[in-house]
């Protein structure tokens, strides 16, 4: 039981350490938007600045900058670019894109002032779809639209990828964070029978996922939800995800539409000639 306790008091202490700041500064961010991030400038240019990048995807830190310079060797280096003040720039965030960023100036090799730390967290959104005869599809998505179509059983599954190492439902209960599916007017969807929020359990301590399903209808399209990110009811990041119907579906759709109305005024029609009889 005590060790239990002193785990939970290093989690705690931890967590906070985190979330105030005192080991560097917190970003929250959402797949595909643009980043920058902040470094302690000690000295008049940007030469002898390196940023140096570390996640559970990779083994070992990656150098992104060094001596002011793109390393071209990394698969985002196109993505990034070295303001003047030489703060970082993130083009197109990705998944992968989330966790500690370390920035520091050297001098004769020594390093000139403090430094600085950025944890980023990334918000992402994947959808799954299948049919009644089965077949499924998948693709990821970040306040984006995917053509699928109306009676197709689909699964959007919002991901957080947190720096933190802790447990997801330890960031909820201790840290106040919460994971949201939210219609257009900020509804929270849990409260309607037609889908089904699940967060499944997730061995990964970086990655806090919460689901959504249910089955498109057709006044679906261009339907938006959202996840939120929120700590303490506060918002901190969310992404969007927009149904899109085909455009030959779209047409169907219509068309059905057009026959309903059309078959309705001859029926109206049909009445008011037996009413005059």
């Amino acid at each position: 039981m005590a060790d239990k306790c002193d785990l939970c008091l290093l989690g705690l202490i931890i967590l906070s350490s985190l979330l105030t700041g005192t080991s560097g500064v917190t970003k929250f961010i959402s797949s595909g938007e643009n980043v920058s991030l902040s470094c302690n400038k000690a000295l008049s240019d940007c030469k002898s600045t390196t940023w140096v990048h570390y996640n559970r995807f990779r083994p070992s830190e990656v150098e992104l900058i060094t001596g002011g310079i793109k390393n071209k060797d990394t698969e985002r280096h196109e993505r990034l670019s070295l303001e003047s003040d030489c703060s970082l720039n993130i083009k197109n965030v990705t998944v992968e894109d989330y966790g500690v960023y370390s920035c520091r100036q050297y001098m004769n090799g020594e390093q000139q002032g403090p430094g600085a730390d950025v944890h980023l967290h990334v918000l992402h959104v994947s959808v799954s779809s299948s049919s009644s005869s089965s077949s499924s599809s998948s693709s990821s998505s970040s306040s984006s639209q995917t053509e699928i179509n109306p009676g197709r059983s689909v699964t959007l599954s919002c991901q957080w990828y947190s720096y933190y190492g802790l447990s997801c439902e330890y960031l909820v209960s201790s840290g106040g964070f919460e994971l949201l599916w939210v219609n257009q007017a900020g509804v929270d969807l849990k409260t309607d029978s037609r889908y089904q929020i699940f967060s499944p359990s997730s061995s990964a301590r970086y990655r806090c996922i919460l689901t959504l399903t249910t089955t498109l209808l057709n006044e679906d399209d261009n339907r938006e939800w959202r996840c939120q990110l929120t700590e303490y009811y506060q918002l901190k990041t969310s992404v969007r995800y927009t149904v899109k119907y085909s455009e030959a579906q779209t047409l169907r759709r219509h068309q059905a539409e057009l026959q309903q109305q059309l078959l309705h005024k001859i029926q109206l029609i049909q009445h008011q000639k037996l009413k005059s009889v």
